[in-house]
């Protein structure tokens, strides 16, 4: 299976979630097993020789991809959650959206100085809840961090707003 073949999987949802926006449905790429296969087989292939010990999955999509590429990768799964959904010591980090300011936490032992992370999100909009991720994680001093997303959104420059000395890579990109 191509890119162009799982982007044609992809459901464009026209005026969602709001008049204007093209919402690209990933649901319909991660229920066809072939699909989520590939995709988690692509994914995991380029962090294969960078040492991952860590991947972090932001809520709630990024769960799905990230958990992927932990398995294949043979390390371990750290989920950045909305307030109040980690049962243990957090740290977190405030940050702006469109409408509005949302919070996003890890718990205060899920990464440490040895640790080299992957950042994953579902998607690439325009980078505010990334940032504040790798903000967070940034802030737990690890070895190294990169950042992944299984589809990029170019046109909105999403890119701009995260750190330009972080490998950012996008397996799709429209």
């Amino acid at each position: 299976m191509t890119i162009e073949e799982l982007k044609s999987i992809i459901r464009d949802v026209y005026d969602f979630p709001s008049k204007g926006i093209i919402f690209r449905d990933l649901t319909t790429l991660i229920k066809e097993p072939e699909a989520l296969h590939v995709m988690g087989d692509m994914v995991s292939e380029m962090y294969a020789d960078k040492g991952v010990t860590k991947v972090v999955g932001i809520e709630s999509r990024g769960f799905i991809g990230g958990s992927i590429m932990a398995y294949k990768l043979g390390c371990g799964f750290v989920p950045a959650r909305k307030p109040g959904k980690l049962p243990a010591v957090t740290i977190k980090k405030a940050y702006a959206k469109e409408y509005g300011v949302d919070t996003i936490e890890l718990h205060s032992d899920a990464i440490n100085e040895n640790d080299v992370v992957v950042l994953h999100d579902d998607l690439l909009a325009t980078g505010g809840t990334m940032n504040a991720c790798y903000e967070l994680v940034k802030s737990m001093n690890p070895k190294k961090i990169y950042i992944n997303f299984i589809v990029e959104l170019t046109d909105l420059n999403g890119r701009d707003n995260l750190p330009k000395d972080v490998e950012i890579t996008s397996l799709l990109k429209y």
